[in-house]
């Protein structure tokens, strides 16, 4: 039997009450994204993009339709078994960084390592390997106020890696970034696809979104366009 697809978004709307006012914010989205897809999803502000995001990250709950990540029905979840499922199956890069400013960057990359219970000897080694995988290994002992932004986020996405999730969801990662840092951090993306990692990159960016092999385009809570870039292998 062939593996569920990561990400299965089927018929999902989402709307909120401002007030008196109806925000549909998602009107029908309907996404499959397989295991080792390298998916780029755009939009304009107000697109829908970040609502779909939420979604997709289990930080928000359709209004109607359904949302399931490797299989696993979100619906069926409570907010402590969704709060679960995030920190195994999900590895979130954020456009902020979100790293903890009196840790070092091993402690922040263990943090997930200890939500899921795992003794000291076990996190320290797997936040060290994530480390090296993103060049960051001579500096494990610093912490973030003693990095350049770059280095913060190969650390950001060091956390991300360390519990090995099925999905790597990746908020405007290079939006606080010098062309330089962003080149870096869309190396390791590249690097981490090439090793199958499953990446969905949200960016309002073209030179961004161009390192992905598909771009997913949302207007108006719909997606207006989904389509396959042809490789330079494939070329």
């Amino acid at each position: 039997m062939s593996a569920p697809p990561v990400i299965n978004v089927c018929e999902v709307t989402r709307t909120y009450q401002l007030g008196d006012i109806e925000v549909h914010a998602l009107r029908g989205v309907s996404l499959l994204v397989q295991r080792g897809d390298y998916v780029a999803i755009m939009g304009s502000s107000g697109s829908g993009k970040s609502t779909l995001m939420n979604i997709i990250g289990c930080l928000d709950a359709p209004t109607t339709g359904r949302y399931a990540i490797d299989g696993q029905d979100v619906r069926d979840l409570d907010a402590d078994d969704q709060s679960d499922l995030r920190n195994r199956k999900i590895g979130f890069v954020f456009q902020s960084f979100n790293l903890i400013p009196r840790a070092t960057a091993l402690a922040n990359v263990e943090l997930p390592l200890a939500y899921a219970g795992l003794g000291r000897a076990e996190r320290r080694r797997r936040a060290s390997d994530a480390l090296t995988a993103v060049g960051m290994a001579d500096r494990v002992g610093h912490v973030p106020s003693e990095l350049s932004g770059g280095q913060q986020q190969r650390v950001a996405v060091a956390r991300a890696i360390v519990t090995n999730p099925s999905l790597i969801l990746a908020d405007e990662p290079t939006g606080n970034l010098d062309s330089r840092s962003t080149d870096d951090v869309l190396d390791i993306f590249d690097e981490l696809h090439q090793q199958g990692r499953t990446i969905v990159l949200i960016t309002h960016e073209d030179p961004v979104a161009a390192v992905a092999e598909r771009i997913v385009r949302l207007d108006d809570g719909l997606i207006v366009s989904d389509h396959r870039q042809l490789t330079e292998d494939a070329a």
